[in-house]
């Protein structure tokens, strides 16, 4: 019964041939006891349907309200009315599911973020996260295709790890033991071995140390899964927990990384504007309107398709942090102490302002930042040659910052073991990690990119709540 539906996206492609067909979707709105503007959420665009007057039943009239969902069969025509070129002239109408109009909370006009992040359970079906939504699957799909073309192994990397791959001590700790009565050792520390593995665990803040045992023996892997932060932080650009892609790959150095990241980036992008052009017109417009209500020293120079079009034409600025640090430092935002966060000069950590700035007054386009100060920088990463930088890299993008960090890695084990010890970090923890310089190591690279700040990056939405469907942030774990 059900799968002779036809979609609406598929139907409004045709012509309206006065076949006989039958949709199925959620009431939009419902006109002069006569129009119904039904939607079944393959496009925002509505598809009319018309109740010729005197031909239903008053009482399944009267249940046709905002949100219900409807089967309807007709035949579809070409539609006299302006802005749709077809309509369905409805021959049975069937209630599948009732929607009291009193309780319903999101009614035909336009809600705040705010309100809709306290319904995340339905903003799905309003146009904004509708759109949202479908270029997250479009990416999602996008970021697979590039991968499973370029050869590389898709890994399920652990969910549950026993290690720390950042280093930044901010996880949340995976235990079956119980809060009251915790089983403790004679000095006090909480006794591990009676927890469920025996050890301390956690949910992973990254999938690539455990990446990179299979890049070292497929050569090139990819993950693409949930990782998790126990940051306290309540800002527009951080989750507790969000999703990471990460691929590894042998034989590869920092150029052919920051290549690499490159190319995804632009081929991520390329895809969803082939594919998903009626979305991202529809949010380009949200965006400019949204832009219209602020001041004009705030608005983007571009609007949301043209900064696609401009990524996707031109090449990414390539330099050093330390030429980066020079350019901060001699900038009119330095001088007239515009930066919330003052330029101490070379060695301090980049905040996300310094990047924006670098980004959107410096180059106007995205900036692949390399060789950061080893202090600043994670255990993992390779040493150059002077022995203060290490080969990191940060590719940053317009409106959110960074949006891939990435390395080549540090395959010297001695070397390896040395920082380890600088860092105290425990070398039989990671025994499994050093053996893969131990046994045919090679240079290998690999980076990170945080989905949904590449989301955030392709639809203009300014929150990074409003592009994953249920965000998890400190205090909040609704639905």
């Amino acid at each position: 019964m059900f799968n002779k539906r036809i979609k609406i996206k598929e139907l409004l492609a045709q012509e309206a041939q006065e076949q006989e067909v039958t949709v199925m979707g959620w009431v939009r709105t419902f006109r002069n006891n006569q129009f119904i503007a039904l939607n079944d959420g393959s496009t925002n665009t509505n598809l009319q349907i018309v109740a010729e007057l005197g031909k239903f039943d008053e009482a399944l009239l009267k249940r046709i309200t905002t949100s219900a969902s409807l089967k309807v069969t007709g035949v579809a025509v070409p539609s006299l009315g302006k802005g749709q070129k077809m309509e369905i002239k409805a021959n049975t109408i069937e209630v599948l599911g009732d929607s009291d109009p009193e309780k319903y909370p999101l009614q035909p006009k336009k809600h705040s973020l705010e309100f809709l992040r306290e319904k995340a359970h339905l903003r799905f079906r309003t146009n904004t996260f509708a759109s949202v939504f479908r270029v997250r699957h479009a990416l999602a799909f996008a970021v697979h295709k590039f991968f499973n073309e370029k050869g590389f192994v898709y890994m399920h990397t652990p969910i549950i790890t026993a290690s720390d791959a950042e280093g930044a001590g901010e996880m949340f700790r995976v235990t079956t033991l119980p809060f009251e009565n915790t089983p403790k050792n004679e000095d006090g520390a909480v006794n591990f071995k009676e927890d469920f593995f025996g050890k301390s665990t956690n949910l992973t803040v990254s999938g690539q140390l455990e990446g990179e045992l299979g890049a070292t023996a497929f050569g090139e892997i990819y993950t693409f899964g949930p990782t998790f932060r126990a940051e306290n932080s309540n800002t527009a650009r951080h989750l507790a927990e969000f999703w990471m892609i990460e691929p590894e790959m042998a034989f590869c150095d920092l150029e052919d990384n920051a290549n690499l990241a490159e190319a995804f980036i632009k081929y991520i992008i390329r895809y969803v504007m082939e594919h998903n052009r009626e979305d991202l017109d529809f949010l380009a417009n949200r965006l400019a309107d949204e832009e219209k209500q602020l001041p004009q020293d705030k608005r983007s120079e571009m609007g949301l398709i043209e900064k696609l079009e401009f990524v996707l034409n031109n090449d990414f600025q390539r330099l050093t942090y330390t030429e980066a640090i020079d350019i901060l430092a001699n900038s009119n935002y330095h001088k007239k102490k515009k930066f919330q966060y003052p330029i101490t000069g070379w060695g301090m950590d980049l905040q996300s302002e310094h990047e924006r700035y670098l980004v959107e007054k410096h180059f106007k386009k995205p900036v692949i930042l390399t060789n950061y100060p080893a202090s600043i920088k994670a255990f993992y990463m390779r040493v150059n040659d002077d022995g203060k930088t290490v080969a990191a890299m940060d590719i940053l993008a317009p409106g959110i910052g960074e949006i891939v960090g990435g390395s080549q890695r540090e395959e010297r084990l001695d070397v390896l073991l040395e920082k380890m010890k600088a860092m105290e970090i425990p070398e039989e923890e990671l025994w499994w990690y050093l053996d893969t310089r131990r046994f045919g190591t090679v240079p290998h690279a690999g980076f990170g990119l945080g989905f949904e700040r590449m989301i955030q990056f392709v639809t203009g939405m300014s929150n990074i709540r409003d592009v994953i469907a249920f965000p998890r942030t400190p205090k909040s774990a609704e639905f």
